[in-house]
């Protein structure tokens, strides 16, 4: 372990980041920027070409950055045997759900049993991705156990949530506090070390399940507020009330009150999926999770009662949803990334042509969709212009990027339905959803 740990504090030991997205790809730009010579590992053999060419798939990271990386010892490989090379692997890969709404950890156990035939002694290995308390011992520590290693002696196991924020000005890899837990003392002391050289302030907790249940706690705290506020909506709406009104007035409260803003659901890999990690686990333990599945039911409804709403408009204004032709603004899951994971805007898409609308999109950090697991779109994104707005029955503002220009698609729109609240209630042609 002292050979380890004298390698990390000197920044001599190779960094091996395994999934180069959204949060793999700014950790390896992270440790570069510090000393670190990085392998980036990804089974993607488009996105390692793309990175070896130094171009960015990812709209937040430039272009510059990546070769300035790759000049500082950033090597991007598919080759899984490179791994016996890195003193740390860093576990970066995706944990969706299944059509039934349970875990799907085929990624992260697909990647350990790739990497442990290529292991060697002295290696810290650290899982990243978001999962529910007992991934790391039930899963992890008996495959590496399985193949020979003494974790806690020939190999140190630690589980740090990922905490990153695609789009946000203020907090950086660096400056987000990071959660680490280890399997043994002597594993958590290797896994602050290693964090710590990247990392302004790293928090240690008592164990992997608990770090686990840390990076559990924080999204779910989000999507029962969010889930809650949603609700308040709904009523809000029936009672003639405008909820963004009533937020902004509730936040001038000093304490006790922290605003949580609606909108047509939820999206990206965090909010929508971790709580269902949860409430899985819990009932290994005979807990019947009620409150967050209640609020994963109200925002899993959102895109309904948008698309409710859009037709409710178009009909007041003697048009049929079919044959209608929407313009959806935004297809990211939030404002100003080109993240299009488990948006609601997908789903939105899908129910509208459902009802026969004629559907087109407007994201200018989306460019193009995509096959996705679950949807099956092949759209650019339309220019916006008055033309192009005086053409559609209906303009939905789905998510708010900044760079729409409002006052324009006002000027222009026939009708918008408004998810977000950019616009005023009493705006004319202005539907609040």
């Amino acid at each position: 372990m002292s050979l380890l740990l004298n390698k990390i504090e000197k920044h001599d030991a190779l960094i091996g980041i395994v999934g180069l997205g959204y949060v793999g790809l700014p950790l390896m730009l992270r440790f570069t920027e510090v000393g670190f010579k990085v392998v980036g590992f990804d089974i993607d053999k488009a996105k390692v070409d793309a990175l070896t060419a130094g171009h960015s798939y990812i709209k937040h990271i430039s272009p510059d950055a990546i070769q300035t990386a790759l000049k500082k010892g950033f090597s991007p490989t598919t080759d899984y045997s490179r791994a016996r090379e890195a003193d740390a692997l860093i576990i970066c890969v995706p944990t969706p759900l299944t059509r039934h709404r349970e875990p799907d950890l085929s990624y992260v156990i697909g990647t350990v049993d790739s990497l442990v035939r290529h292991l060697r002694k002295d290696q810290v290995i650290s899982l990243e991705s978001t999962t529910y308390p007992g991934t790391t011992d039930e899963e992890l520590l008996p495959r590496i156990e399985k193949a020979g290693w003494k974790v806690g002696h020939d190999i140190f196991l630690v589980y740090s949530p990922e905490r990153e924020d695609p789009g946000n000005p203020v907090y950086s890899t660096r400056t987000i506090p990071k959660i680490c837990g280890g399997i043994t003392p002597q594993c958590l002391e290797v896994g602050l070390a290693l964090y710590g050289q990247v990392v302004d302030k790293v928090v240690p907790v008592s164990s992997t399940r608990a770090a686990e249940m840390t990076k559990l706690l924080e999204n779910i705290h989000r999507a029962v507020n969010i889930g809650l506020v949603n609700e308040l909506k709904l009523a809000a709406d029936r009672m003639g009330l405008d909820i963004y009104e009533i937020i902004r007035a509730a936040s001038t409260k000093p304490f006790g009150f922290v605003p949580y803003y609606p909108g047509p659901g939820l999206g990206g890999h965090c909010i929508p999926i971790d709580p269902f990690y949860l409430t899985w686990k819990a009932r290994e333990y005979g807990v019947n999770t009620r409150f967050i599945e209640l609020a994963g039911e109200v925002n899993s409804s959102m895109p309904r009662w948008v698309v409710g709403k859009i037709a409710e408009a178009l009909n007041q204004r003697n048009k049929p949803t079919k044959g209608s032709q929407i313009l959806l603004l935004g297809v990211a899951y939030k404002k100003n990334v080109d993240d299009v994971r488990e948006s609601p805007a997908m789903e939105i898409m899908e129910l509208l042509e459902s009802r026969g609308a004629i559907v087109a999109y407007s994201d200018p950090h989306v460019p193009a969709l995509h096959e996705m697991r679950h949807y099956h779109f092949a759209l650019k994104s339309t220019p916006i212009t008055p033309d192009v707005l005086r053409r559609f029955d209906c303009v939905a503002v789905i998510t708010n990027h900044d760079d729409f220009d409002y006052s324009l698609i006002k000027q222009h729109a026939r009708l918008i339905v408004d998810t977000r609240g950019v616009y005023q209630r009493d705006d004319e042609n202005v539907v609040i959803a």
